[in-house]
């Protein structure tokens, strides 16, 4: 079966565990102001599938696009990059 595209992966940190297979993620991106010319951090929140409940808060993953799970949740865990403590 051929592949429509490529999907969109993201990396950042996750602030929520505390629903069944959902975690909310923040990412944060570096924008240049067009009149200032400075550098302004954007944080955004995304509804992430955990299946198995592995992410704790604090832990740094790669999430990617998916197909609509639920109303919010367009998003999918692929890795953990960094465990916490």
């Amino acid at each position: 079966m051929k592949e429509r595209g490529l999907k969109k992966m993201l990396t950042g940190v996750v602030l929520s565990n505390k629903m069944d297979k959902t975690v909310v993620v923040e990412i944060k991106e570096k924008i240049k102001h067009k009149d200032y010319d400075k550098y302004i951090n954007k944080y955004t929140k995304y509804k992430a599938h955990d299946a198995n409940n592995q992410c704790q808060i604090g832990d740094v993953v790669t999430i990617e696009s998916s197909k609509p799970i639920s109303k919010e949740k367009m998003w999918a865990v692929k890795n953990i990059d960094k465990k916490t403590i």
